[in-house]
């Protein structure tokens, strides 16, 4: 008989910038490398003979729990990945939902007859997991091996295993945490389940220490969608941004700075809520602001999403973020991952934020 953790990827970007990942690359967050260390510490004493992963970063960074202290290969298959979304991919919940409102609850709800062009349907994503699991088992008889794979496609087999068609998972299978433990066993080619979505080494007081909870309906609430600033039409929400930052706002240098820069405005359906300038340089935040009424609902943390991917695609590794001297936005970035540096002789604070991939968990060190 052959033992299978499977596991799924800690905490990454999309699932807090609120973005569709599928099988796009992305990194882990701080909460997400909380997580990990959670991992590690659940299973120091679970004696592992092997250890399997997507090659998504996500997954294989995951992985690097098990597998590095306990002097293990890290075996990477391309048949674990997370299911491919065509052109959902790297698009936010919150446009999908507004463009796409029946596929997006079809995608969660009935599997069954999700399908957009381009995009792998739940059922070839079903075939696929199953058979990479069950290959898996019969490459290690009689072995305890781990497995990293993803939400989406974990969802999938355990309700298969249980006998659930595609029509009725979405009501009967929920979707496990980031890092939570499924244990499957494999018997002359059977699969069972032994116990599904397990995430003990997350309720430890060592793990909850210091730990924002965040409520959200469902796995998939829309959040943001967005698009550029229009002037002059939206030159008051531009104004308004500005004031937050600049107590004597020298309007005229806010609006030509605006012409070379890129700014976003982040909706809630149809109303803006955010906004967020980027530029000169790539990787710089020289406005993020969200509305007051609109604060404390995880509306902010998607504007640095929306920084990370546009400082990505130009090639950046780093995010940076100057404010001025007592600024109230300090705490934000910093809760979402800035390091303060030393104060400038003006006292303005610059912040850093790094968000660079691991070569050595790419496989490329």
């Amino acid at each position: 008989m052959t033992n299978l953790y499977l596991i799924r990827h800690a905490e990454a970007e999309g699932n807090l910038y609120r973005i569709a990942q599928g099988q796009h690359d992305s990194n882990l967050t701080d909460r997400g490398w909380k997580q990990v260390r959670a991992l590690q510490k659940r299973f120091e004493n679970v004696h592992i003979d092997a250890v399997y992963s997507s090659d998504l970063y996500r997954t294989c960074a995951t992985a690097s729990a098990l597998y590095k202290p306990k002097g293990l290969p890290l075996h990477r298959r391309k048949s674990l990945r997370e299911i491919y979304v065509g052109a959902w991919e790297q698009r936010t919940w919150g446009d999908i939902a507004r463009q796409e409102s029946q596929e997006m609850e079809d995608f969660s709800y009935h599997m069954d007859r999700w399908q957009i062009p381009g995009a792998e349907t739940p059922g070839e994503v079903l075939a696929r997991i199953r058979a990479a699991v069950e290959e898996i088992a019969a490459e290690n008889p009689d072995q305890t091996v781990a497995v990293f794979c993803h939400g989406y496609a974990i969802r999938l087999l355990l309700a298969n295993l249980q006998g659930f068609t595609l029509a009725e998972t979405g009501r009967k299978q929920p979707t496990g945490d980031n890092t939570a433990v499924s244990l499957l066993q494999a018997e002359n080619g059977v699969l069972k389940i032994v116990f599904q979505n397990d995430n003990q080494h997350l309720q430890t007081p060592e793990y909850l220490a210091g730990e924002k909870v965040r409520k959200r309906a469902t796995a998939l609430e829309p959040g943001l969608w967005f698009a550029p600033l229009r002037l002059p039409e939206q030159a008051d929400f531009l104004r308004e941004a500005g004031k937050v930052i600049w107590e004597n706002l020298d309007e005229s240098r806010l609006f030509a700075s605006a012409a070379g820069r890129t700014t976003i405005i982040g909706y809630l359906e149809e109303k803006p809520v955010g906004l967020l300038q980027l530029g000169p340089k790539t990787g710089w935040i020289s406005l993020a602001y969200i509305r007051p009424d609109c604060r404390k609902r995880g509306f902010g943390v998607q504007l640095i999403g929306q920084a990370v991917q546009h400082t990505r695609e130009r090639g950046g590794e780093t995010l940076y973020a100057v404010l001025p001297p007592q600024s109230d936005t300090e705490t934000f970035f910093q809760d979402c991952g800035f390091l303060p540096q030393e104060p400038s002789a003006g006292g303005r604070m610059l912040l850093v934020k790094q968000i660079g991939f691991d070569p050595d968990i790419l496989g490329k060190s």
